[in-house]
């Protein structure tokens, strides 16, 4: 925020729950005084159950101009929307939302906050088929961004057999593409013998959590060239990260995600660029100080 909240301070925030966890106030609040905004970007903790009642709710306050959504909002919400642009209706998961008139509008950034790091490596993608950790919002925007990428083959698994058959159903209907598998959890070790990419789109190995995907046995039979990414970015690295790393493999944690798709948010908000490195710099003071 630029400074003092005053009556005509503006408010953004991050819905989820958990939401404690959240560092995108730390990025937003430190791009919006740069910028001289009268905002104040805050964490607004929602049970699922109460999601239709708060997005009702933040319409009626005026000064609430926007938001974004965390686990385990980005699907549910999308009925509760007046309007849903192209790219989250492709992915079936919405992370920002803004207010349009009376009415509330959302998109996706994360497509593109993924994308952002990958961009800057010389990987030929149609020889690095994907394994995705995961069948939530989160894992149907990677999948858009896997095919953007040219990647030749999407594998997801999940533990939910019922739940898995309708996220093959939607996102190939959504995407209009034939290159993604479903796979129970179980079938984790013989896809990463194949693996070119793998990304972890659970919470598993969040904040508190001690526990990691897969195994630092599995992760051995993975190959030489593979890259891992973690969408998670608190604890910074997770463990997931921390094995891949020993295992001397390419890593990616969810911080440069985090940034950049808060980057394309803000603007969305705003309508006018800002001020990402300030935004990636208060991240790292944070994540430095709270250690």
């Amino acid at each position: 925020m630029s400074g003092s909240i005053l009556g005509t301070t503006k408010i953004l925030g991050v819905m989820g729950f958990p939401v404690s966890h959240s560092l995108s106030p730390v990025m937003h609040n430190a791009a919006i005084a740069a910028m001289g905004q009268d905002y104040v970007y805050v964490p607004l903790p929602i049970p699922v159950v109460e999601l239709p009642v708060a997005i009702a709710g933040l319409k009626a306050i005026q000064s609430v101009q926007g938001f974004n959504l965390t686990i385990p909002h980005k699907v549910e919400v999308i009925p509760l929307l007046d309007e849903v642009l192209p790219i989250a209706k492709a992915v079936g998961a919405v992370n920002t939302v803004k207010r349009v008139g009376e009415q509330w509008v959302g998109t996706n950034t994360d497509v593109a906050g993924f994308l952002e790091p990958l961009k800057k490596l010389n990987s030929d993608w149609e020889k690095m088929p994907a394994l995705i950790l995961g069948s939530g919002g989160a894992a149907k925007a990677v999948v858009a961004a896997c095919l953007e990428l040219g990647c030749s083959v999407i594998h997801v698994v999940g533990r939910d057999p019922r739940k898995m058959k309708k996220f093959h159903g939607a996102m190939t209907s959504q995407l209009h593409d034939y290159n993604l598998r479903v796979h129970p959890w179980a079938s984790i070790p013989h896809l990463l013998e194949v693996a070119g990419i793998v990304i972890n789109a659970t919470p598993i190995g969040m904040a508190s959590d001690p526990n990691t995907p897969i195994s630092e046995l599995e992760m051995n039979l993975l190959p030489d060239h593979a890259i891992v990414y973690d969408l998670i970015y608190t604890p910074r690295p997770t463990k997931f990260l921390q094995i891949a790393a020993t295992r001397g493999l390419k890593v990616i944690d969810g911080l440069e995600m985090l940034i950049n798709q808060g980057a394309i948010g803000l603007e969305f908000w705003l309508d006018q660029p800002v001020p990402i490195e300030i935004m990636r710099q208060a991240l790292l003071q944070h994540l430095a100080y709270s250690k």
